[in-house]
């Protein structure tokens, strides 16, 4: 077999098949194509931050949690964030009388960010003591967890919009181009963006595992313990 003129072949034949295509293209297509911007997809994750407030009592934070509580029945910590999706349309747009199409060539922007995230650790265990440093140190795993999860969903959602819009200008009747865009956003792609920041929630149950809680209730010699006992005896 001859496969210098197999591959000569073959390279004709994929020649010939591409201007083929380049044929059947409408002059509207070529315009819609070959003149106006490309699809454009800008994602982005921020982080914006934590503080530490130390101001609550551990009995006060337990009636904050709305998760389930722990087996311990009480919470020394707790981390609150907000997850927030933003996302933007634009984009230039050609018109065709003769078809009664339109193209447009979508420029959509999302942003992911969450709110400052708020640790909380009992006034029981003031800065500076065992206490303080071990809770404090549980509840920067959940910060962590969160952050760690926003650079995931950008990277998921970047390669969904890349696969979705491939780079090419969308086609619709007249006057629906814009509106059929901005009800696939709400309706498809909001709901997808925000389930996938939502999954980080069973990564924040995987820290709160038993196993930890009884792990800090031995914690610094039973300090933690200890001053537990303490504010349950006083009435």
């Amino acid at each position: 077999m001859n496969t210098s003129r197999s591959l000569m072949l073959v390279g004709a034949l994929a020649a010939n098949q591409a201007q083929a295509a380049q044929v059947q293209r409408t002059p509207f297509q070529i315009r819609c194509e070959d003149t106006i911007s490309k699809t454009v997809s800008v994602l982005s994750a921020r982080q914006s931050g934590y503080t530490v407030n130390t101001q609550l009592s551990y009995k006060q934070l337990s009636a904050m949690r709305t998760e389930r509580m722990p087996a311990t029945g009480y919470v020394l910590g707790l981390t609150r964030t907000e997850s927030r999706v933003q996302i933007g349309l634009d984009g230039p747009m050609l018109t065709d009388p003769a078809s009664g199409y339109e193209c447009v060539a979508p420029q959509i922007k999302v942003q992911l960010t969450y709110a400052p995230v708020r640790i909380y650790v009992g006034n029981e265990f003031p800065p500076g003591t065992c206490g303080y440093a071990e809770i404090l140190s549980h509840e920067l795993r959940h910060m962590n967890a969160y952050m760690d999860h926003l650079a995931k969903v950008e990277k998921i959602v970047r390669s969904a919009l890349a696969r979705r819009f491939e780079a090419k200008p969308l086609y619709a009747p007249a006057g629906t181009a814009r509106s059929a865009l901005e009800h696939e956003i709400d309706s498809g792609w909001m709901p997808y963006i925000k389930a996938e920041m939502a999954k980080v929630e069973v990564l924040q149950a995987k820290i709160d595992s038993p196993a930890e809680y009884a792990r800090l209730s031995k914690a610094c010699n039973g300090e933690i313990q200890n001053i537990l006992r303490k504010t349950r005896s006083i009435k």
